[in-house]
C-alpha cells in the first residue's frame, strides 16, 4: 500500500484499473458459461407435424437424463394435449385413453427404451392441437418427471385441399389414366369404317353371281333378230 501511495497520479489510476480488471473478466466469463449451459434432462418432440383428415400421423419422441436407472425404473409415459399441464389423453401404464381418441391411439414404446412413437389413427378436424409427452421414472436419485414444454403442433388438412395444391400431379394422373384406358384399343372411327367396308364387300360377293345369272338368262331368252 505504501508503494501505491508513492506512485504518480496517472500510474496510480492505471494500477487500479489493472487491479479491478481480473474480477470483472471472471464475472463476465462466469455469466457466459451460465447462459450457454444446456439442460441435462428433457423430452424431444418435433415442433410441427401435418396430417390429412381421415389418415394417420406418428409423433416421435425421445427423452434424456443424467441419472442412472433404479433397480425398478417403473417408467410411465403420459400424453397431454392443448398445453403441457392440459388434460391427459393417453396413459401407457393404466391403459387410459381420452374419449375423443377412443380406439385411435397406439403407443410404440417398450421399457426401458428412451424413444418411441405415438400414432393417431383416423385423423379428425378436432385433432388439430398441441401434444405433449411426459415421462415418469425411478432413478438412483429418486422419482423424476421429464416434460416437453413446447410440444408438437399438429395441423390437419383436408384431402381435397391437398389435391388442389398439386394440379400438375392431378393433370398427369388424369392424362395417364386416359392413356391406360385407350391402350390396346383401335380408333373407333377406323373400326366403324372397316366394318362398313366389310359389309359392302360381303354384299358384293353375294349379289354379283345373281346378277351374272340374270343377265345370262336374259341374253339367252331374248328373240333372235
Amino acid at each position: 500500500m505504501a508503494l501505491l501511495v508513492s506512485l504518480p497520479g496517472g500510474i496510480r489510476a492505471l494500477f487500479w484499473v489493472l487491479l479491478l480488471l481480473p474480477p470483472a473478466a471472471c464475472l463476465q466469463a462466469g455469466h457466459s458459461a451460465g447462459s450457454n449451459r444446456k439442460r441435462l434432462y428433457g423430452v424431444n418432440q418435433p415442433a410441427r407435424l401435418s396430417g390429412v383428415q381421415g389418415g394417420s400421423i406418428e409423433i416421435p419422441f425421445s427423452f434424456y437424463f443424467p441419472w442412472e436407472f433404479a433397480k425398478n425404473p417403473q417408467m410411465r409415459i403420459l400424453w397431454r394435449w392443448k398445453n403441457f399441464i392440459g388434460e391427459p389423453i393417453y396413459n401407457a401404464t393404466s391403459g387410459f385413453t381420452h374419449a375423443h381418441f377412443k380406439d385411435r391411439l397406439i403407443l410404440n414404446w417398450t421399457q426401458p427404451q428412451t424413444s418411441g412413437v405415438l400414432r393417431i389413427l383416423d385423423l379428425q378436424e378436432k385433432d388439430q392441437n398441441k401434444y405433449f409427452c411426459q415421462v415418469y421414472l425411478n432413478t438412483g436419485e429418486g422419482r423424476k418427471i421429464l416434460k416437453s414444454a413446447v410440444g408438437t403442433q399438429l395441423i390437419i388438412t383436408h384431402a381435397d385441399r391437398t389435391i388442389m395444391q398439386s394440379p400438375s400431379i392431378v393433370t398427369s394422373a388424369v392424362t395417364t389414366a386416359g392413356l391406360e384406358d385407350t391402350e390396346g384399343q383401335r380408333n373407333p372411327s377406323l373400326v366403324n369404317l372397316g366394318a362398313i367396308i366389310g359389309v359392302v364387300v360381303a354384299t358384293a360377293v353375294l349379289i354379283t353371281p345373281v346378277y351374272v345369272m340374270l343377265i345370262f338368262l336374259w341374253w339367252k331368252q331374248r328373240p333372235a333378230d
